[in-house]
């Protein structure tokens, strides 16, 4: 017949695990494993939308430079139209003015083109962006679900952890302080398992078989030896 002070050791250890049990279920919460999903693909996109990003600027650089351009030409051209009606004008200047407006006109339908050209090119452009913000946008509305859903997970547990917690630390109140830095100690060393029930001639912590002499040992022991398996070294309760 084991001591009390073990059967209560025993106790605290089915406390401990389920403690351990109640983290292990916080750690692991399903929408913690789609949110770390999630987090990545919001990675991957947001280096995509950089990049769309960038070629998307360049893109709009060279339109607004091509624009700039024409809307140089054309205020050139329609200064030169206006001093050729200017009465002061002589032959040769108007000769002069006349090829320059030709050369512009030219460069404006060179420029008005390139002008198409470039908004043509930025088109898809835009769209990949856009696209790649509403996508981004909506994994953003996800992740706020799914942590919403989280937080609420975390919430029933840490309750069931402070009952548990709670009870834990009622059985515990009543043991030496030498056992328990021993059994935390094992606790810590194999598993989360410190104090364990001998069933038969088995430990219930490693689920090995003691010897016959080890076994004959511990029912010889005095009702107040502390009893290790020789197995694995945890606290043995006969």
């Amino acid at each position: 017949m084991a001591r009390p002070e073990l059967e209560t050791l025993l106790e605290v250890q089915e406390h401990d695990t389920a403690l351990d049990q109640l983290r292990h279920r916080m750690a692991t919460i399903p929408a913690r494993a789609q949110l770390a999903e999630l987090e990545a693909r919001a990675t991957a996109l947001t280096d995509q939308m950089a990049a769309a990003g960038a070629t998307r600027d360049e893109a709009v650089r060279v339109q607004e430079g091509l624009e700039a351009d024409l809307a140089a030409a054309e205020k050139r051209m329609k200064e030169i139209e206006q001093r050729l009606f200017s009465p002061t004008a002589g032959v040769r200047d108007m000769e002069a003015m006349n090829d320059e407006l030709a050369s512009l006109k030219r460069r404006r339908s060179s420029l008005e083109d390139q002008v198409l050209e470039a908004l043509e090119a930025r088109e898809p452009l835009d769209a990949a962006v856009e696209a790649l913000e509403a996508e981004l946008a909506k994994l953003g509305t996800e992740r706020n679900a799914l942590g919403d859903e989280i937080a609420e997970g975390e919430l029933v547990i840490e309750a069931e952890l402070d009952v548990e917690q709670a009870k834990r630390d009622a059985a515990a109140a009543g043991l030496s302080e030498a056992l328990m830095q021993q059994y935390e100690k094992l606790r810590g060393r194999l598993g989360g398992i410190g104090a364990a029930r001998l069933v038969g001639t088995s430990c219930s912590g490693c689920h090995l078989t003691l010897p016959a002499t080890e076994i004959d040992r511990i029912k010889k022991s005095s009702p107040d030896a502390l009893i290790t398996c020789d197995q694995c070294g945890r606290i043995l309760v006969p």
